[in-house]
């Protein structure tokens, strides 16, 4: 296996793969964060600018669709869900953290494609904006060794 035993010193290298992201737009400056952290570090890892396909979807549950209709059209290699879930009074919070991620994880394993999961779901603001840099940066490191994993065991 090339890149299953990634240490953590090492980061993958993303060159010649193709990566679609999925971003939300509620809560625009955090997810704008997201996106810009995350573009910084698939570039840093080698992903051609080219190569990388974004989409943005109204919020958290319209997600899972754009992700499958990426994963469908059979062309990236991995995917990242870019979002922002800050709780509020009502019960709402916890329908849309838990639908979007069932249905983002769904997504992933009905297609096969690997799917980084970067929806944030915090108390508030203040707690999404410490994480929205560095989950940026998670998401792609994420993608990229996930897509390397892939290739290792499929042909």
């Amino acid at each position: 296996m090339k890149n299953a035993n990634q240490g953590t010193a090492s980061l993958p290298d993303g060159s010649g793969l193709r990566i679609g992201i999925v971003q939300a737009r509620f809560n625009a400056e955090v997810t704008e964060a997201l996106l810009a952290a995350c573009r910084d570090e698939l570039r840093a890892l080698g992903v051609a600018e080219d190569a990388i396909a974004h989409a943005t979807v109204p919020g958290a549950l319209e997600i899972p669709l754009a992700l499958q209709i990426l994963a469908d059209s059979q062309t990236y290699d991995a995917l990242i869900a870019l979002g922002c879930v800050i709780r509020g009074e009502t019960y709402h919070f916890e329908l849309v953290a838990n639908e979007s991620a069932a249905g983002i994880t769904r997504v992933a394993l009905d297609s096969g494609v690997p799917i980084a999961n970067a929806v944030l779901t915090t108390e508030n603001l203040d707690q999404a904006v410490a994480r929205q840099r560095e989950k940026g940066r998670d998401a792609a490191r994420t993608a990229v060794e996930m897509a390397r994993l892939i290739e290792d065991f499929l042909p």
